[in-house]
Parts: structure tokens; sequence; C-alpha cells
């Protein structure tokens, strides 16, 4: 049928199954002869079993998507798992998204191929309206792809970094809406910036016939990410959105999905893509949703749902203890943001110094964002980059409650949290007193004098 099974395959089963589609495949043929350049053949068989003999790759020299006849076992490999991945995106929220491919390239390259079949559709355009979040592959993928990226700066509504509409629309209507290859927004994001206001935009884009591509980077773990995918396609436009395979289903980096509402746009992004393939992030996906099934699946969407609400509540705890606070940010449904003003108020030093601390301490993932860094990325300069602003109010930290994340996780972040944030005051106390002899010594030597 196509479809995720229900109730996860055990791992003998999945491993019968991979070998018998190995085995259509031309390579693995007793008595094969093979005379061309690319007949699959593997120097070392520990290659060979890391790949289940699956070595021709997926797609042919003009379609990613094109059956290979001589690979019949990994052209099936491919069918199968894009029919299965989109059977979890609606699961997961975007119920009327009618087509979609795995491609071997991450998410920022997957947004340049998107941005390269409309290069096809809209030759005269050369700027990308992006309202602005700070993350540099997403930014590079317009870059590469040849076009002007088109800065839309957020504007702060209490804590949250939003999305400027009036600004957005100014900006088609000074640069003329032919001369715009797309709208590019974000859905998955860091706090204390949320979700694109997509519903608003897609209307936009629709009212003006411009193209909306949405970066949906980690957004399938989110009901809340893909109910504003499926809202903007229902009320106006969204020609195509992209996530990442390794944020999404805990499989190796290297893969991403192309998915839209239109099935042959989709099919022409497929058609884009120069060449074979490789197969492995098909591989990795297809093996990892047979091991879970829909119910797996579904039970890791709930638990770190359940993980965000219990990160928010102990993080304000910790937040009121050493009198800082969480940023108030519920458009967020993943990342969350916490206030470093008594740090901010040292120097950028000792917030980026936190920061090494927690590395050091194993803490992976946690970000700490120091206010007015300014860094250049491809000749553009943003002020206050990773805050997703030129002047955000203060300095903060994030952490994130990411699909597969455990309580002990959790607890371990605090305790050790909690422990560096200590070691700051302690050391801050020691320097108040230091300062305040140093400076009751001057002034005795000034009476003596």
């Amino acid at each position: 049928q196509g479809k995720c099974p229900e109730d996860g395959w055990d791992e003998s089963t999945i491993e019968l199954f991979l070998h018998e589609l190995a085995l259509m495949d031309s390579n693995n043929f007793l008595g094969n002869c093979g005379v061309g350049e690319r007949e699959g053949r593997v120097a070392s068989g520990l290659v060979a079993r890391r790949h289940y003999r699956l070595i021709h790759g997926i797609g042919r020299s003009g379609d990613i998507s094109a059956v290979q006849p001589k690979a019949a076992g990994s052209s099936l490999l491919n069918k199968l798992t894009n029919s299965v991945v989109l059977d979890i995106i609606k699961l997961a929220g975007v119920r009327t998204v009618t087509n979609c491919f795995v491609v071997p390239m991450a998410t920022g390259m997957s947004l340049t191929l998107c941005f390269l079949t409309l290069r096809h559709k809209r030759p005269k355009a050369k700027y990308i309206i992006w309202p602005r979040i700070d993350q540099k592959s997403c930014f590079k993928s317009m870059i590469t792809a040849g076009f002007e990226p088109v800065v839309v700066e957020n504007v702060l509504e209490g804590d949250e970094l939003r999305t400027d509409l009036e600004a957005v629309e100014a900006k088609i209507k000074a640069l003329g809406a032919e001369n715009i290859l797309c709208v590019h927004s974000t859905t998955s994001c860091f706090a204390p910036r949320v979700p694109d206001r997509l519903e608003e935009l897609a209307v936009i884009c629709a009212n003006y016939d411009i193209p909306h591509i949405v970066n949906n980077a980690y957004g399938v773990q989110s009901s809340k990410c893909m109910h504003l995918i499926q809202q903007g396609a229902r009320v106006g436009r969204i020609d195509a959105f992209v996530q990442s395979l390794d944020k999404n289903f805990m499989v190796p980096v290297g893969g991403a999905i192309i998915a839209g509402f239109n099935e042959s746009f989709i099919q022409e992004i497929s058609k884009m893509y120069p060449g074979r393939a490789s197969a492995s992030p098909s591989l990795d996906v297809l093996i990892t949703l047979l091991s879970l099934g829909t119910s797996g699946y579904k039970e890791l969407l709930k638990e770190r749902k359940e993980m965000f609400s219990y990160l928010s509540s102990e993080l304000k705890k910790l937040a009121d203890n050493h009198n800082e606070r969480l940023l108030d940010t519920p458009h967020n449904p993943i990342s969350l943001a916490m206030s470093l003003k008594n740090l901010d108020g040292s120097n950028d030093a000792a917030v980026t110094q936190l920061g090494s601390m927690l590395f050091t301490r194993q803490v992976s993932g946690a970000r700490v964002v120091p206010c007015g860094s300014v860094q250049t990325v491809n000749n553009y300069t943003f002020k206050g980059f990773m805050s997703h602003a030129n002047d955000y109010p203060c300095a903060y930290l994030n952490a994130a409650s990411a699909i597969g994340i455990k309580k002990q996780d959790v607890d371990i972040f605090l305790k050790r949290l909690d422990k560096c944030l200590k070691t700051f005051r302690k050391e801050a106390k020691q320097e108040k007193i230091v300062n305040e002899i140093s400076d009751s010594n001057a002034a005795t030597e000034q009476l003596e004098d």
C-alpha cells in the first residue's frame, strides 16, 4: 500500500526485506556480466554489507525519481521511501500534501535546488524576500543559487520576534512582483524568534502571484509548525516546504525531504537534480520508519511535546532562582530562551564563557547569544547576529526540546547549568569584594596624603 506500517517491524524482518530488494539489482545477479562504466562493483565487503549490497543509488542521469532498469531493487526502495515519507508528513499534520521525495542533500542545498527550479519559471527575477533568521545555511542557499536576498527585519512583540508583514509587502511593491523569485519563510527556529506568519505570507504570495518556499528544517516533529503549513496552503500559496531527515527522523546527516501541494512542481524539482544520487539517506529513513511504525513515531512526537512542557517549567524555576527569566515565546513550540541579564551586565565575554563552560561539561545544543555581535556572511553584515535582530534587549541562552529528548537529558542539563551560573555568581561576588577593598585602600591612601 506504500504506507508506513502501524506497528514497527523487527530488525530481522527489515534485513530480510532489504536483502530481497538487493537481489533485484543487476550487480547481485549470479552470472551477471557488466561492461559499462557503472556496474555496482564494490572493492570492500565491509562497504557492501554496510549498504546491504544496494550499490546503484537512486534515479537516472535525468531525474532523481526515475526508475533504473538494472537496479529494480534500489528503484523500488526509492519509490517506497518517498511513499512512506509522504504518509508520515500527512500523519504529522499536512494532510493535503500531494507529493514529496527524499533528496541526498541537507536542508540548505535542498532549498537551493528549489530556487534553481523556480529560476526557469521566473527568468526576470533576481530577488528573494527573506524574513530574517540568523542561520547561515538557509541564507547561503539563496546566494549559492545566484539570487540576492532581501532581508526583512523582524518586529519585537513582547519577547517574541515576529514577521513584519507590512515590510514584506512594501518590499514587493518597491521591487516589483515580477522581479521577485519567491518569499523564503521559516517555521522551526531558535527562540525568541518564532515561526513566520505563514498564513498571512501565503495570502500575500497568492495576491501578488509570487512563489513561496518554506524552510521547515525541524518542523515535522511539531504539530504547530505542520499546522501552519497546512493552513498556509489552504488560504494562500505555498509551493514547496523542505525538512531535514536527521532532525526529524533521527538518522545520520545528509538527507532532506522536499514536499509540496502541486505534484507537477515537485516533479520539476526532482528533474532539476543532475545525475543519480546516493541511496543512503533513503535507506536510513526507510529502515527507521519501518522499525518505528506509525505508532512508534506518534509516541516520539507525544514524548517530545511532554518534554517541552517539562523543560519549560523547570527552566523557568531555575531562571527565577538566579534572578533571570524565561522569555515569553508562546508561538515557538520547540525552542526556549532564558535571559542572561546578570552576565550581560558584565560583558560579552562572560556570556560566551558560559557557553564554553556548558560545552566542556558535555552539554551540547545549548546556545548562548550575547548582545550586539556582528558577523559578515557572503558580504552581508548582520548586526546582533544569532539573535535574529539588530538590537535584542538582552543576552540569552537557548535550549530546545527536539524529537528523541529524554527526561534525563533535561535534568542533567538543568543541573549543570545551575552549577555554572552559581560559579559565575560566586566569582562576581568575590570580584565585588576585591573591588570594594581596593576602593577602600585607595580612599585611605588619599586621606593619608
